[in-house]
């Protein structure tokens, strides 16, 4: 626009919305107005919180919970802080947490609401593990008791709008884990705990491991796959609870391929953000089993999986077709993961 038409075109939408204007227009020019306006707004908001949520760094973000100071950046912290970040950034992105919305445009958007459910199970996932395995010695050791608040704090309803609100009991699990990680890193004995061993870490790659699995078979199905029943090979005494066909056809519904894209980019988001957390944690243990490079290469088949997407919708063309198919490029991606930490497991058991 040519800067001299700049001041004429204000002075245009100033005088399109003088209540002066509306009266000459009559009711219907003046809602119709509105209504354009609204839904001007509401679009440009649904493209703004459509963005997935970017990358952050687990060791800086611990560090800003430690105040700067770098000597309470014990075992564990980075993890810690790696659970905070995910629990934060689903609750104070843009938008804020949509999977309850119950007005627009939150209402009408799925992408991002099946995005935080991915991150929210891994979330999950990774205070579980923090509760039952990282903070415990042994199985009859007590558990921590800021982590006994947290883990069932955020298995709570994802899409609870009122009474409580999920947001509200999701707060207060960020809090109990503010909680745990200032008692890791403070001057008092055995006030909190962090176990850095193998058996605890394949115990939680395990948990990845099959929801990776799930993942990549879900994402397959986007074009269609006739599987056959493998449900009791190898074991000849192995029963099951009712008879399961010996081949099922299974696709994803087109109206639901983008939803099982999303859910898996997002808890490969948070996953991504997990592992460079225990990285650290566990660098001693990985280095000792020389199984460090294994897991920066899984994280680097992750941040794959965190590509930008060019394209403005989730394509799904056949496998050697002439167009793409992202739902079978974020499975490759997966799969590979997948296979890395079958692998680690493999080499923290026996390395």
């Amino acid at each position: 626009m040519d800067k001299a038409q700049l001041p004429k075109t204000v002075t245009k939408v100033v005088t399109l919305y003088d209540p002066r204007t509306w009266r000459e227009k009559g009711l219907w020019w003046t809602l119709g107005l509105f209504l354009l306006t609204y839904l001007v707004v509401i679009s440009i908001l649904a493209i703004i919180w459509s963005r997935s949520p970017a990358k952050f760094d687990v060791n800086e973000r611990a560090k800003e919970l430690a105040g700067g100071d770098e000597t309470k950046l014990v075992t564990g912290t980075r993890t810690t802080a790696a659970a905070i970040g995910i629990a934060e950034t689903l609750l104070k992105k843009p938008g804020g947490y949509l999977s309850n919305d119950m007005t627009p445009p939150g209402v009408f958007l799925d992408n991002i609401p099946n995005w935080e459910f991915g991150a929210l199970t891994e979330l999950r996932d990774l205070n579980r593990a923090m509760r039952n395995e990282f903070s415990r010695s042994q199985t009859q050791s007590v558990e921590d008791a800021d982590l006994q608040i947290a883990e069932p704090q955020f298995s709570y309803d994802s899409e609870s709008w009122i009474l409580p609100s999920t947001e509200s009991e999701y707060r207060r699990g960020v809090q109990a884990l503010y909680r745990y990680f200032d008692r890791l890193s403070d001057d008092r004995a055995g006030d909190g705990q962090f176990f850095a061993r193998s058996d605890n870490l394949r115990s939680y790659l395990a948990v990845a491991e099959k929801r990776l699995g799930s993942l990549a078979q879900r994402l397959s199905y986007a074009v269609g796959q006739a599987q056959l029943d493998i449900s009791l090979a190898g074991d000849p005494n192995a029963q099951q609870a009712r008879p399961s066909p010996q081949e099922a056809q299974n696709k994803t519904p087109w109206l639901k391929i983008d939803d099982v894209f999303f859910e898996a980019r997002g808890y490969t988001w948070a996953l991504l953000h997990s592992l460079q957390a225990l990285l650290i944690d566990f660098e001693p243990v990985l280095r000792d089993k020389n199984a460090l490079v294994s897991l920066k290469q899984i994280i680097r088949e992750l941040e794959n999986t965190q590509n930008p997407i060019w394209s403005p919708m989730i394509l799904n063309g056949t496998g050697f077709g002439p167009m793409g198919n992202h739902s079978l490029v974020m499975a490759s991606y997966i799969s590979r993961a997948n296979a890395a930490i079958i692998d680690l497991r493999n080499l923290l058991e026996k390395g």
